[in-house]
């Protein structure tokens, strides 16, 4: 679940004071009272390990494992693990591995060669989200509306249909639906 919040850097914020607010707006932040105050410095590691795996053009620089991320929050591996989900949810991390010694590991980076490049993948994953729920509100709608048309014109219909007519086919009907519940 993805959730949004409302807050601002202070005037002549530092990095860190800016990057607390980003992770806080798309929801990043621990939700537990007492939890870590630090969730945004994995985010700033990512940005700098990025941006050196760029100048030496070694990718797998850009990689950290979630044993760093968890230290740089100042949390264990699992409650990392945790809020892994909701990086990956966004769209704002990426899974990936490489061997180093022979040994294969695996880590995170961010989904871009930069912050803004990383955020623009997010951005686009909520619009895509915003856009199917439209659809979905749009579909609703017009299935709310064409029920109470249904419905109208069933009871329209019952209406013009003489009395014992009509008890004959409110019998049939529920036989109907009791043999369809039989066979289920």
């Amino acid at each position: 679940m993805i959730v949004l919040r409302e807050n601002e850097p202070g005037i002549n914020a530092n990095s860190a004071e800016i990057a607390k607010a980003i992770t806080s707006r798309i929801g990043l932040e621990p939700r537990k009272k007492g939890s870590t105050e630090d969730m945004h410095k994995p985010l700033l590691e990512l940005y700098e390990r990025s941006k050196k795996a760029n100048r030496e053009k070694k990718p797998e620089e850009a990689i950290i494992t979630v044993e760093e991320m968890a230290l740089h929050a100042g949390i264990t591996r699992q409650t990392m693990y945790d809020y892994l989900k909701r990086w990956l949810d966004l769209n704002l991390i990426v899974k990936t591995s490489y061997i180093k010694d022979s040994k294969v590991v695996i880590g995170y980076r961010l989904n871009g060669p930069t912050l803004e490049s990383a955020f623009e993948k997010s951005q686009q994953r909520i619009r895509n989200n915003l856009e199917t729920t439209m659809k979905l509100i749009k579909e609703l709608q017009k299935t709310i509306k064409n029920e109470k048309i249904s419905k109208s014109v069933s009871n329209k219909e019952m209406t013009n249909i003489p009395e014992d007519e009509a008890e004959n086919l409110t019998e049939e009907t529920s036989e109907t639906d009791e043999s369809a519940e039989e066979k289920e």
